[in-house]
């Protein structure tokens, strides 16, 4: 490990002599920290929006505010060339940090429902803000170096599956600049800083939010026979469930079904006449994903009949809209930008990762009619040492989304604008 912290060191400081005279990193880290603490809720993000439209103009960008709710555009053109598009997220999550930074957000907001939560950057939005500006103003102070157009996209309400959709109804590939490839990066709570991953192919999954509501006939709970018990049909429903995916799906396929709420009655005697469920689906292709709605609906229907629900009271499947979509890594792109990560970076750096289960709608700008090339890299944001004593101990780091989660700030963020940066290179014209 002591080899490989060194070896790490030494390529971080080779590699960023050149980073160093065009961005000015303290300023950057102050950036970095100011996002932190200053978090906004999804199509909420309107002082995000504008700092991050200031500092692209301070850059030299053409600046575009307002695409699809508070998205931000900025395009810099160097002569004709390749057209890349990277994308930052920006939105924060309804959660109260408990980091202990000395920049810890202490913002409280309303939510769609109108209750006050606790805001806080907990998947790293903060930091593909700072990396997505650094990384702009390098590649600005770079044009001699190469030729074409950056379309550079801050993008609102990632976290609820809804900014990237509202992006393209607004025009994004119309009105600006079409790329011919769209890159983005998001932190990993698992990896080291200073390293950076990569995936070809589906890298994160499908993902669909599911409501069921199971009626009955309520009653006095000391006479169950006299109802028609919505609670023990419930029970029924999720124990059923399970077997979709073990006996109907093939364990080749990836799929997930959890639900992951339930609400229902008011009283411990009470038998009420309706239970709520909430479920999530994960899956990669679209067949599996069609398949595990069919078969979660017919699942519910058939315990309902065994259960003597009549007609009229048989249970509900709601699909919610906000569909994220698989995020499919182009395999040709994945193997161009990873071969010159380990170049420039170091191959012990660069590491090919697993695929997981969760969702990201950056994937959706690879299913236009237009065919764009995408590639989402993870990037490493985690003190070795904290890796290796968990490890050691058998416990778990803070995983994104977590009150606790928070990059090691000064190395993430500089390997993050430098694998931006070479990423880009690559895919631009030179002289």
């Amino acid at each position: 490990m002591m080899h490989r912290t060194i070896f790490a060191l030494l390529m971080l400081l080779s590699c960023q002599c050149a980073l160093m005279a065009q961005v000015d990193f303290k300023r950057l880290l102050e950036t970095y920290q100011h996002l932190h603490a200053h978090p906004e809720l999804s199509f909420y993000e309107k002082e995000t929006s504008a700092y991050l439209a200031k500092e692209m103009r301070r850059i030299g960008y053409e600046v575009t505010e307002g695409i699809g709710g508070y998205g931000v555009v900025g395009v810099l053109r160097n002569g004709e060339g390749p057209v890349v598009m990277y994308r930052t997220d920006t939105d924060a999550l309804p959660i109260v940090e408990e980091t202990g930074l000395s920049y810890a957000s202490k913002v409280v907001a309303k939510d769609e429902a109108g209750k006050e939560v606790g805001v806080m950057h907990a998947c790293g939005h903060d930091m593909h803000m700072a990396v997505w500006l650094g990384a702009a103003e390098q590649l600005a102070a770079l044009r001699a170096q190469w030729k074409g157009t950056l379309v550079f996209i801050a993008q609102p309400a990632e976290e609820r599956s809804g900014g990237a959709k509202a992006m393209l109804a607004d025009g994004l590939f119309e009105r600006f600049p079409k790329p011919d490839y769209a890159l983005a990066l998001h932190v990993s709570s698992t990896m080291a800083a200073g390293t950076v991953g990569y995936k070809a192919g589906f890298m994160m999954a499908n993902v669909d939010m599911v409501d069921i509501e199971v009626y009955g006939k309520g009653g006095h709970g000391a006479y169950p026979h006299t109802t028609i018990d919505p609670v023990v049909i419930a029970a029924r429903i999720i124990m059923a469930l399970q077997t979709i995916v073990s006996r109907e799906v093939s364990p080749l396929e990836p799929a997930v079904i959890t639900v992951g709420a339930i609400h229902g009655g008011t009283k411990g005697n009470v038998i009420p006449d309706e239970v709520k469920m909430e479920l999530t689906l994960r899956s990669y292709s679209k067949e599996v994903r069609d398949a595990l709605i069919e078969r979660i609906g017919r699942t519910i229907a058939g315990v309902a009949e065994s259960a003597g629900v009549p007609e009229e009271l048989m249970p509900k499947l709601t699909v919610r809209p906000e569909f994220t979509p698989a995020l499919y890594n182009d395999p040709a792109l994945t193997a161009r930008i990873a071969g010159a990560l380990a170049q420039k970076m170091g191959e012990e750096q660069v590491i090919e990762q697993a695929s997981v289960m969760g969702g990201e709608d950056f994937g959706r700008y690879g299913l236009t009619d237009d065919n764009i090339p995408i590639l989402m890299l993870r990037l490493g944001a985690v003190k070795e040492e904290k890796i290796a004593a968990a490890a050691a101990k058998n416990i778990r780091l803070p995983s994104l989304h977590s009150n606790k989660f928070a990059p090691q700030a000064e190395p993430t963020l500089k390997t993050g604008v430098r694998a931006v940066v070479v990423s880009i290179q690559e895919l631009l014209t030179t002289d």
